[in-house]
């Protein structure tokens, strides 16, 4: 039987455009979806829901190789990156 690595971040973003929790939630929405789509990786918003401004997201991957697993994450990091409704503020990559 092959091994299973789990890759995990944590990305803190800005979404410096939104003016209510709907507006940050309409971009979250958008961004998450694509990274699901794009992917193939899980992302939900996992802290920081009060604010308008600032989301906490998790995005998992599975993979039976952890380099694997660390090239998804740093490609779905240079995604945010570029992203241009948001700013990726600070983020934290592990495998499991």
């Amino acid at each position: 039987m092959r091994g299973m690595v789990i890759g995990v971040s944590t990305a803190t973003l800005r979404i410096a455009g939104a003016r209510s929790l709907k507006d940050k939630r309409r971009v979250l929405k958008s961004v998450l979806t694509r990274l699901h789509n794009r992917f193939n990786v899980a992302a939900a918003e996992v802290g920081r829901h009060d604010s308008h401004q600032e989301a906490e997201v998790g995005i998992a991957c599975v993979s039976t190789a952890g380099s694997h697993a660390d090239q998804v994450l740093a490609a779905v990091m240079g995604f945010l990156e570029a992203e241009g409704e948001i700013e990726l503020v600070d983020y934290h990559t592990e495998l499991l």
